[in-house]
C-alpha cells in the first residue's frame, strides 16, 4: 500500500484505513503499545509523534522483507526496560516508575536493530518540554551502554555534551550520582568494582569517568570547546543541541565522522524548541518528518525523531492539549499541579511580554526571531511541495543584485491552478554567493549560518576570483535556466538601484531576450500590494515551495516596516538575507495580476512588448492576427 501524508497529514486516516490484527497479537511490548494507544487516541499525543507511533508499526509489518534489513528486537527491548526499572533517581535515589512514553523512548532507540544486529537508529533527536525528565532518560541510555553493550570490550569512548561548561556539568553530574547509587545494589555493585572505578573520582568534579581495567571512559565535552575529533563515541548524547549557538554542522560532523567504524553506535540530541527555528536541528527534525510522511519512500531509515509538541502555538490557551509537549501530564498523580504550574507560568509571560520563551520551553513550540515577521513559521514549513514541476511553465521573474555582502538573488513566480480551477501561485528561487566581504566562503557560511555548498540546486557561488558578484555569471545561469526548462517569461522586474552591475545583466536580457523587463522602484508605494499579496497566499495556503533552507531561511528572517502608506520587508540584522524574498516581491509586482483580466497576460496591449523581433515580423506577416486593440476593425 502506497500511503503519503505529505500533503494530507492525516495520519488517523492512514492508521485506521490497515488492518493491524497481526502485528496486536504478535508484538506487546510497552513500545508497541504505546503507538497503538496513541493512535487509537488512548493517549494524547501531537502529529509528530503520532508519525513516530505510525512509522513504527509500519516498519513491523516492513520485517523480513528484502528491501527491509532492519527488524524489532523484542529482546533487546526486555533489557533496557529491566535496567531502567532498576536506576535509581538522583533525587530521591530511587528507581522511578517508567511511563508509556519513556518505555516508548528506550525501545525505540535500542529495540530496532539492523542486519548485523547493531543498533538500527545511529542518530536520533528526542524533544520534549522541560521538566519532563529528558536526562533522566540519557543518563539510562548513557550507563546502559557504558556497563551492559560494552562487557567485553576495552577502550570505548562514550560522550556527554551540551552547549557550555554548566549545563555539560550538570549531565555528567547526573550521569555521575546514577553511577554512585548503582554501585550499591546488586548485580551492578560487583560489575562496578569489577570495572574497577574509584568511587572517589565519581564524588569529584573531574569530567570524565574512567575503568583502569577496559580503558573505556565517559567524557564531557562542551559544545563552545569542540574538541570532539580525538574520539571515537559508542554512545553519544548531545543535551540542548538545538541552541542557535550550534549554528552549523561543523562540529556535529566531528561527532558523527568519529563513530565511523565503531559498532553499535548511536548519537542522540536532546532539547526543547528555541525561538531561531533554522538550526541544524530543527533542520534534521523537519526533514526526518517529511521522510516519514513519505511512508512510501522510506529515507532515513537510520534517524530516528521523537518530537513531542503542541500543533499549533495557539494551543497555549488550550491548557486540555499540553499532553501533547508535557507528556508528564499523563501521569494522574502530577497532572493538576503540573498543569496549574504551566498556566501560572504562561500567565507571568504574558504579563511580561516573554511569551515565545513560553512557547519554546514550556510548550516546546517552534517561533521566529521576531514579533514583526512576515509569515509565521508554521505557514512557511506547511508551504513545501518537492512534487511540483516547473517546465514549460509560465513563470515571473524578480531579480534582486546585490550590494557589498548581500546575496543575488533571482526570484521565480509560477502561476498555475489546482485540481479545481483555483489560482496558485509556486514560488522558488537560485542564490549566488560573494564571499569578498566575510574574507573567505567558509567564514560566509559561517556567518549566514546556512552551508551553501550543501545546496548547488539552490544558489552558486561566485566564480569572480575575487568573491564579488560577477555579472556574467548570473545572466547566463539565468537564460540556461530559462531554455533549459522551457520557461514562458511573461515578466522580469528588478531593483535599478540595487548595484550600478544590474544594468549590465539588464542591458544583456533587453538585446537578447523579449522579455518585458521593468524596473520595480524600491518604495511603499510600489511595494505594499506584492509584500501583502505575497504574505496573504501564504497564510491562505495559496502559494508553494520547495524545501529550499535558503529560500526558507529569508523568509523567516523577514520583518515588516510599516508607515502611513504601507509596508516593506525589511531585515533586522545585516547577516539576515532576505534577498530572495525582495526578489519574490519585484515578481510579484505583475505575477500576482496573473488570473486577472488586466494581468499582462491578458492585455493586449502589452503583447508586441513581450515578442522578438522574429515574432514581431511573424505578428506583422499573419493576416489573421489584427492589430492589437482593434480585432474587430474590417481592414
Amino acid at each position: 500500500m502506497k500511503i503519503d501524508l505529505t500533503q494530507t497529514h492525516d495520519v488517523d486516516g492512514a492508521y485506521q484505513s490497515i488492518d493491524w490484527t497481526e502485528i496486536k497479537n504478535d508484538y506487546t511490548d510497552p513500545g508497541t503499545k504505546y503507538c497503538f494507544d496513541v493512535l487509537d487516541k488512548k493517549i494524547q499525543a501531537g502529529y509528530d509523534i503520532k508519525l513516530a507511533c505510525f512509522r513504527h508499526l509500519r516498519d513491523l509489518q516492513r520485517q523480513k522483507k528484502q528491501d527491509f534489513p532492519y527488524h524489532y528486537s523484542i529482546e533487546e527491548v526486555q533489557k533496557i526496560l529491566k535496567f531502567a526499572s532498576v536506576c535509581p533517581e538522583v533525587k530521591t535515589k530511587k528507581p522511578v516508575k517508567l511511563m508509556a512514553w519513556q518505555k516508548f523512548v528506550l525501545s525505540m532507540l535500542i529495540g530496532w536493530r539492523n542486519q548485523i544486529d547493531d543498533k538500527r537508529f545511529t542518530r536520533a533527536i528526542v524533544s520534549v518540554a522541560r521538566h519532563n525528565g529528558k536526562t533522566y532518560l540519557m543518563s539510562i541510555i548513557t550507563i546502559y551502554s557504558y556497563l551492559i553493550e560494552s562487557l567485553g570490550e576495552s577502550s570505548q569512548d562514550f560522550l556527554v555534551s551540551s552547549i557550555n561548561a554548566k549545563q555539560t556539568s550538570k549531565l555528567m553530574s547526573y550521569v555521575k550520582q546514577m553511577l554512585i547509587n548503582l554501585s550499591t545494589k546488586p548485580p551492578f555493585q560487583s560489575l562496578i568494582e569489577d570495572l574497577g572505578i574509584n568511587q572517589k573520582s565519581l564524588a569529584s568534579q573531574s569530567e570524565i569517568v574512567v575503568s583502569p581495567k577496559t580503558f573505556n571512559k565517559i567524557v564531557a565535552v562542551t559544545y563552545e570547546s569542540g574538541q570532539y575529533d580525538t574520539n571515537h563515541y559508542k554512545t553519544a548524547i548531545g543535551d540542548e543541541f538545538a541552541d542557535p549557538k550550534v549554528d552549523t554542522t561543523d562540529k556535529i560532523s566531528r561527532i558523527t565522522s568519529g563513530q565511523v567504524d565503531v559498532s553499535n553506535k548511536q548519537f542522540i540530541q536532546i532539547s526543547t524548541a528555541y525561538e531561531n527555528p533554522t538550526v541544524p536541528f530543527r533542520k534534521d527534525e523537519k526533514n526526518i518528518i517529511h521522510a516519514m510522511e513519505k511512508d512510501f519512500e522510506r529515507n532515513g531509515d537510520t534517524y530516528l525523531v521523537l518530537n513531542w509538541s503542541q500543533d499549533d502555538e495557539n494551543e497555549i490557551y488550550s491548557p486540555e492539549t499540553w499532553e501533547k509537549s508535557n507528556p508528564l501530564l499523563g501521569m494522574p498523580e502530577k497532572r493538576e499541579k503540573l498543569r496549574l504550574d504551566l498556566q501560572n507560568e504562561r500567565d507571568d509571560a504574558l504579563m511580561s511580554g516573554d511569551l515565545v520563551k513560553y512557547q519554546n520551553k514550556s510548550m516546546n513550540v517552534w517561533t521566529k526571531q521576531s514579533t514583526a515577521s512576515f509569515l509565521n513559521l508554521k505557514d512557511i514549513e506547511n508551504a513545501i511541495d518537492d512534487d511540483f514541476n516547473i517546465d514549460d511553465r509560465q513563470v515571473y521573474i524578480g531579480l534582486d543584485y546585490s550590494m557589498f555582502s548581500d546575496n543575488t538573488a533571482i526570484g521565480f513566480v509560477y502561476p498555475y491552478q489546482n485540481s479545481e480551477g483555483q489560482p496558485r501561485w509556486h514560488v522558488a528561487q537560485h542564490s549566488f554567493i560573494p564571499w569578498q566581504q566575510a574574507g573567505s566562503l567558509e567564514a560566509k557560511e559561517r556567518q549566514d549560518g546556512i552551508a551553501y555548498r550543501e545546496f548547488p540546486e539552490y544558489c552558486s557561488i561566485t566564480a569572480h576570483p575575487k568573491g564579488v558578484i560577477n555579472p556574467e555569471q548570473v545572466y547566463r545561469w539565468l537564460l540556461n535556466y530559462v531554455e533549459q526548462h522551457n520557461l514562458k517569461v511573461i515578466f522580469l522586474g528588478y531593483d535599478r538601484w540595487g548595484s550600478y552591475q544590474v544594468q549590465n545583466v539588464i542591458e544583456s536580457l533587453n538585446s537578447n531576450t523579449g522579455w518585458l523587463i521593468q524596473d520595480v522602484a524600491q518604495v511603499t508605494t510600489k511595494l505594499t500590494n506584492p509584500t501583502k499579496f505575497l504574505q496573504e497566499n501564504f497564510i491562505t495556503g495559496k502559494i508553494t515551495r520547495f524545501n529550499d533552507p535558503i529560500l526558507e531561511k529569508a523568509l523567516i528572517n523577514a520583518s515588516i516596516k510599516e508607515d502611513k502608506v504601507g509596508i516593506q520587508v525589511v531585515k533586522d540584522k545585516a547577516t539576515f538575507k532576505i534577498d530572495v524574498v525582495d526578489a519574490l516581491i519585484d515578481a510579484m509586482y505583475q505575477g500576482m495580476n496573473h488570473f486577472e483580466e488586466y494581468g499582462l497576460i491578458n492585455d493586449k496591449s502589452t503583447e508586441v512588448d513581450r515578442m522578438t523581433e522574429d515574432q514581431v515580423l511573424e505578428w506583422f506577416k499573419d493576416p489573421d492576427s489584427g492589430l492589437l486593440g482593434d480585432e474587430d476593425d474590417d481592414w
